[in-house]
């Protein structure tokens, strides 16, 4: 996508002339919506923050004072008076498995942001007052027995009190689950060769069994009842609102295990039928073990990069390339060629590719790939990049920076940052992750969650996270060397993100020419005191110049 003549024009007059970004002579025709009386923080290379901004059709096409803006409201223009507010540009989950998270939103039962056990606990049995006897009640993740008051897990009977008429699944991450009598006896298990490979049922430093389960988790999850395709969809739209309220406008969704053709149809149907309020950029991974290469050439044949809209886009290959490099520390010779192939391939595509890898001392396996396919095809205009690897050293960015290969960087270490330094120690955990390295490095950096298995889903939990080092258990982790400014933080979850969707000169700053998606926020997240902002919320959040969400003094907005 492009900016038009008119916004480019615009833009550069604004430039060269120093005057408000309405660059043209007069109103321009037809502005639908203008806010005024806001504190617009644009992100821009500026930092530019502004008091309004006019919009027509899904573009931003002015910007400046409250003033100026209300003289290019028309008749038929809707003015939003912000009283003060501050808008950031839409935020962008760069890492986020929105696709899988959405098939079963509808029909899960959702503990993020619980504070305590019994309000988690609470949320489960107002579920089962809702249901029906023997309906499943499951909890997929996003939550850690850290956010807790109590800071445990809960128990089978605490579970079974709760619901004692449903069977109840409740997953944490993916190491550990805990079942109910009836769940135990719905999926027939009884003894640990009932579980998947690996899967162990937990016992208590007696020998008895507590109703936990470790490992083997991906694959019992699969064993859970599957929502019907309507509740599939109906959960998609739900999680799509749910990311609307806390600002969120856009999504890359990097595939992962499990996720097969089957598993994009949801949201086929949801982009299809007009209801997309989140921008969503998709990775395709290999799923079948040896295979993944015919897998990539079948599923590619009419697909080629960038196909779909604004809405919905097919984004390249990931984050699991290959069976056997997933989580592999210690790949063979053979798995690695097998890799560089499909690496070797993609390029010549002209296909992103993204892949997580955890740690850096052996990322060099990976990095190593890389390089050798830039030998031979460059891949720094195909944007690839590595998530997670949460240790990266000064030499692995150093590296990616000259590849040009970015880094989709999660809050992990906020729900698991205490144990990392307790693995690791405390100098090591003082620079993880090294964002602010990274960033005056020079290396593309994009926030996001991972969620919502194994984290949640808010990016406003996320940009506490970025500012102040805290886990979720108030303990400090990061240092201040490696603490970024909080437009840096908004800067990592807006344009940062953009690029890695190939998008950063079409959304990620609110800049005249620009798609308009943006939030309005509960509280200035510029100003607020850094405990608070895990509190924000958006009260208005809109996607290409529409109005996707509207609460408070917003709320009749949306109808």
């Amino acid at each position: 996508m492009r900016k038009t003549p008119a916004a480019i024009l615009s833009l550069a007059v604004a430039l060269l002339t120093g005057a408000p970004a309405r660059a043209q002579q007069g109103a321009p025709p037809g502005i639908d919506t203008i806010l005024v009386n806001g504190r617009i923080v644009t992100v821009d290379a500026h930092a530019s923050v502004h008091e309004a901004l006019a919009i027509r059709g899904d573009r931003i096409v002015a910007s400046g004072s409250s003033a100026d803006i209300r003289r290019l409201a028309g008749a038929g223009s809707r003015v939003i008076d912000l009283q003060g507010r501050t808008v950031i540009p839409g935020l962008i989950d760069s890492h986020m498995h929105a696709i899988r998270a959405g098939l079963s939103f509808a029909t899960e039962v959702n503990w993020v942001g619980a504070r305590s056990l019994a309000e988690a606990l609470g949320r489960i049995r107002d579920a089962a007052r809702r249901k029906k006897p023997g309906a499943w009640l499951i909890v997929a993740g996003g939550w850690n027995a850290d956010q807790f008051a109590e800071r445990r897990r809960p128990t089978q009977a605490e579970l079974e009190a709760a619901a004692p008429d449903n069977p109840v699944y409740v997953q944490l991450g993916y190491a550990w689950a805990m079942l109910t009598p009836p769940a135990h006896r719905a999926l027939s298990i009884a003894t640990d060769a009932d579980l998947p490979p690996g899967g162990r049922l937990e016992r208590d430093p007696r020998g008895n069994l507590t109703g936990g389960v470790t490992g083997g988790i991906v694959e019992l999850f699969d064993r859970l009842p599957r929502p019907t395709f309507d509740e599939q969809v109906a959960g998609t739209k739900l999680f799509f609102r749910e990311l609307n309220r806390l600002g969120l406008t856009g999504v890359g969704d990097p595939g992962g295990n499990n996720l097969g053709p089957g598993d994009y149809q949801a949201l086929f149907d949801v982009w299809r039928r007009g209801d997309m309020t989140v921008r969503v950029t998709y990775s395709l991974g290999g799923q079948t073990d040896g295979s993944e290469f015919e897998e990539y050439q079948a599923l590619t044949t009419m697909l080629p990069m960038g196909f779909g809209d604004g809405l919905l886009r097919f984004n390249g290959l990931g984050e699991r390339i290959t069976a056997a490099m997933n989580n592999n520390d210690s790949p063979t010779g053979a798995d690695k060629a097998r890799f560089y192939e499909i690496a070797r391939w993609a390029a010549g595509r002209g296909l992103t590719l993204t892949m997580h890898w955890g740690r850096d001392a052996s990322v060099d396996h990976l990095l190593g790939i890389f390089e050798a396919v830039n030998k031979e095809v460059p891949i720094a205009p195909l944007r690839w990049s590595i998530a997670h690897l949460n240790d990266a050293s000064v030499q692995s960015l150093e590296r990616m920076k000259v590849l040009g290969v970015g880094w989709t960087m999660q809050d992990a270490m906020y729900f698991g940052g205490e144990q990392f330094q307790r693995q690791a120690g405390e100098a090591v955990a003082r620079r993880v992750p090294p964002v602010e390295t990274a960033r005056q490095m020079g290396v593309v950096v994009g926030a996001g969650t991972d969620a919502h298995r194994v984290a949640s889903y808010n990016p406003f939990t996320a940009l506490q996270w970025l500012l102040d080092g805290k886990t979720v258990g108030g303990v400090l982790t990061r240092g201040p060397e490696e603490t970024p400014s909080r437009l840096d933080a908004l800067r990592f979850y807006t344009l940062g993100s953009a690029w890695f969707s190939h998008d950063d000169e079409e959304r990620g700053s609110l800049e005249v020419g620009k798609l308009a998606d943006l939030a309005v926020l509960s509280s200035d997240y510029m100003t607020v005191p850094v405990d608070q902002v895990g509190g924000i919320e958006s009260l208005l959040t809109m996607v290409g110049g529409r109005i996707v969400y509207a609460a408070g003094p917003f709320a009749d907005y949306e109808h």
